[in-house]
């Protein structure tokens, strides 16, 4: 890859951080309508989880959650909330972004359990053909 295009790489994945936590802080502002909080609480919730859905040692799937699905996400909640609660929540998003990522263990509990209820269901399937 040339410089370039690392460079605008880097600068896309700063950014999406940053509106990561523009959103973290805006879904908690009571300015913020509901179905806009739901939907960002959702995607920052996913994209703070410890474990993804698709995992990433699955070959080229397991990267498009983090490639697409937060992106999206992101990008469509942040044209729910009101402009001026972003631009409000953008300062105060980056002293957030300095300190350490918030890790959302529920999230990861939750993917964690539809696995081993897909693996369960697999096996019994595998079982019953036996």
């Amino acid at each position: 890859m040339n410089n370039s295009l690392i460079s605008k790489l880097k600068a896309f994945a700063k950014k999406l951080k940053q509106n990561l936590f523009v959103l973290y802080l805006s879904y908690k502002d009571p300015r913020t309508p509901w179905y806009a909080k739901l939907l960002a609480m959702l995607v920052v919730a996913y994209a703070f989880s410890p474990i993804d859905l698709i995992p990433d040692f699955i070959p080229v799937i397991g990267y498009l959650d983090d490639l697409i699905i937060v992106p999206l996400g992101i990008t469509l909640a942040l044209k729910l909330i009101p402009h001026n609660v972003i631009e409000d929540n953008k300062e105060a998003a980056e002293e957030l972004k300095q300190s350490e990522k918030p890790k959302n263990w529920f999230v990861g509990i939750l993917f964690i359990t539809i696995w081993v209820i897909f693996a369960v269901w697999i096996s019994k399937i595998i079982i019953h053909h036996i």
